[in-house]
């Protein structure tokens, strides 16, 4: 039954429940329109912790280096660098200094790809038997360490998941337990490309210290045959360059012997 007073043209009284929806709906409102200490500053660290997961996720640090090392590579096509050190060398550089500096530029080549023997034979025409070998194992060693360093950083969190294969299990086993004789027989045994080892040794647990020793060492006899080739280049038929030829192909000859005998193992 209406009330009188509604019937008169009166305003009726409010019901409790429109009552409490309107306080409900004034007070959101309210803390809508009201800004909160802090609040937007909060949402700025938590979108930008959510950029910094983004990004230092393992695939997208793998997605990095795969971009760096095909930029490396297409600059090397394009440009050649590997020719300057050996034609375009600055005539002002010469001694101990240049040597560092081809050392420096050979470790920063080899990251892309670039075959260590041009180089080693660069080293040799340039700065003889001594001061090459010394520029060629430390431009090395250099070359290893920031592959080592790249691999490690930005693929090993992403590729080590899938080393499920019994073979890539065991070549991880073997590189993680003993790190220096592993690295130290791919280095003397010829044929293995410098940058697979070095990144298979990144995504290992191997160390720092036992994979640069072992490249040092490793390195050595073969890098020693084309340095001292390279400087005797100019006299080929001379004893000590049939001797670093001699000491280049039997090595590699020995290596595909046994690869042909062992192809069963490989491929299994």
């Amino acid at each position: 039954m209406l009330d009188a007073h509604t019937r008169s043209g009166g305003t009726a009284p409010a019901s409790p429940r429109a009552t409490a929806t309107e306080l409900a709906v004034t007070a959101t409102d309210l803390a809508a329109a009201v800004p909160v200490p802090g609040g937007a500053a909060a949402v700025r660290r938590g979108f930008a912790a959510r950029c910094a997961r983004l990004l230092l996720s393992p695939w997208a640090r793998f997605s990095v280096l795969v971009a760096l090392l095909v930029g490396a590579a297409a600059t090397v096509l394009l440009f050649e660098p590997q020719r300057l050190l050996a034609h375009g060398w600055p005539p002002q550089l010469g001694g101990v200094v240049a040597a560092m500096v081809f050392a420096v530029a050979y470790g920063l080549i080899t990251v892309a790809f670039v075959p260590r023997p041009l180089l080693n034979l660069a080293a040799g025409a340039l700065f003889g038997s001594e001061l090459g070998i010394a520029a060629a194992i430390g431009g090395s060693v250099i070359g290893a360490g920031i592959a080592f360093g790249l691999g490690r950083f930005l693929g090993q969190d992403a590729l080590r998941p899938l080393l499920r294969g019994k073979f890539l299990k065991t070549v991880d086993r073997q590189f993680s337990r003993h790190g220096f004789r592993s690295m130290l027989a791919v280095r003397l045994f010829p044929g293995v490309p410098f940058w697979a080892a070095n990144y298979c040794a990144a995504v290992s647990k191997m160390g720092w210290l036992p994979f640069l020793l072992a490249t040092a060492l490793g390195s050595l006899p073969n890098t020693a045959a084309y340095v001292v080739a390279g400087a005797r280049a100019s006299t080929p038929t001379s004893p000590v360059f049939l001797i670093a030829m001699a000491a280049i192909a039997i090595p590699g000859l020995a290596g595909a012997v046994v690869a042909w005998r062992k192809r069963h193992h490989l491929r299994g």
